[in-house]
């Protein structure tokens, strides 16, 4: 039997009749014979609006238990509305409440930002939502919420909602997870910012979990950590009021991106000089696009006021220093190449890079206090690329794994 998550966003059920509207999509699809789980966020704008009250209500002195537990006020009356609209169309329906004696979402307690308790949720899931959906029964979650062993409701975070559905469809054994949002699916580029965007058929989860940490509001990247390659899932439109909309598939598998590399071969640096070109329009490409018609890869770039750095496999760099010296030559601001060779790159990865301070200088000094000189840092929200010398590279590489460990990250 076909079994899928639908989750519903906060614009996609902003009053009753979009409620309605979803309800109706469910049951069209629950009368084909599939089985369904649905995951519901607060109507509308909810929780921002319970957020501002309880902040200005206690000038700002409420502790994050407390909040949680505020805001977690619009999932739990979400629920209620929609598994009585489902009721209403004839579809047996329960909610499944934070309180309820069915919750399966078991959390630490992070508070704001909790992370759920996998082995003990499966658990749950596997005994308590099941056998609902075995029995007919439409069960409407909560999204964004969780509660930890003490009994105290928790929230997952921003982009809780997409969290809990993609959590419940790993843990149900779900052939597709479905998200209902205000959007097509993914598109070529923000909507709001470019023109004439394409929307995308499909998309990797590695590329939507890429795309959506490093700013796309689309779909919260810890959500993919939880997509197992065969579960399916697809982002709709939810004015189309049918689930079988196309949008765009997410492909493959997710998981977070954590922990440190090695690249297996030296690389080199190939550094050209010259006043000016820091301003120069076009200067970056003139290098690049030889090296890239003589099919040579490029790892890493850095600018400076007078110089910029391109980074090569160790075995190419002679012939991308030709290339380059040839483009030097006839260029009237680059006015000379030169190279260095046996560079080890290390790179580490992990989401809470976004969120914490300090990281860079923290894996700086892991290196510092061992005397490896880094050559060059690359940072971008979630990943940092060392550049040390190769013999350094492979005690590099434990120190900076082992104090990803001790982090936490």
């Amino acid at each position: 039997m076909r079994r899928v998550v639908v989750k519903f966003g906060g614009t996609s059920i902003g009053d009753g009749e979009l409620v309605r509207r979803a309800a109706e999509s469910v049951a069209r699809e629950y009368k084909k014979g599939t089985q369904i789980a649905v995951v519901v966020s607060a109507m509308g704008h909810t929780t921002d609006f319970l957020f501002e009250a309880a902040e200005s209500s206690t000038a700002g002195k409420i502790t994050e238990a407390e909040m949680d537990d505020i805001i977690a006020m619009g999932e739990r009356t979400s629920v209620r509305i929609f598994a009585s609209a489902l009721r209403s169309l004839g579809i047996k329906s329960e909610p499944i409440d934070v309180q309820s004696e069915e919750w399966p979402i078991i959390t630490n307690s992070s508070f704001g930002r909790a992370e759920p308790d996998m082995d003990t949720t499966r658990r749950l899931i596997r005994k308590k939502i099941l056998p609902l959906m075995d029995k007919g029964v439409v069960p409407v979650i909560c999204g964004f919420v969780g509660k930890d062993a003490n009994g105290n409701v928790t929230t997952l975070g921003r982009g809780g909602s997409d969290i809990t559905a993609f959590l419940v469809g790993k843990c149900l054994g779900a052939s597709e997870v479905i998200i209902v949002t205000d959007v097509e699916g993914v598109m070529s580029a923000d909507p709001q910012k470019v023109s004439n965007p394409d929307l995308l058929e499909e998309i990797t989860a590695e590329e939507m979990y890429d795309l959506a940490r490093y700013g796309a509001q689309i779909l919260h990247h810890r959500a993919l950590e939880h997509k197992d390659p065969e579960l399916d899932a697809k982002i709709i439109h939810f004015r189309h009021g049918n689930l079988n909309a196309k949008g765009t598939r997410i492909i493959g598998g997710g998981g977070r991106k954590v922990g440190a590399t090695l690249h297996p071969k030296p690389l080199a640096m190939l550094t050209v000089v010259g006043e000016g070109m820091q301003v120069k329009p076009g200067i970056l490409s003139e290098a690049v696009t030889p090296l890239s018609r003589a099919k040579i890869n490029i790892f890493g770039v850095s600018i400076g006021p007078r110089s910029f750095s391109l980074y090569v496999a160790e075995d190419e760099s002679q012939r991308a220093l030709e290339v380059l010296h040839r483009v030097v030559k006839r260029n009237e601001v680059m006015k000379s190449v030169t190279s260095e060779g046996g560079i080890a790159m290390v790179v580490v990865e992990s989401e809470k890079f976004i969120e914490t301070p300090g990281v860079i200088s923290k894996l700086s000094n892991v290196l510092a206090k061992e005397n490896i000189n880094i050559i060059e840092i690359y940072s971008s929200r979630a990943s940092i690329s060392f550049f040390v010398d190769w013999r350094d590279g492979k005690r590099a590489f434990k120190l900076l794994k082992e104090a990803m460990e001790e982090m936490g990250a």
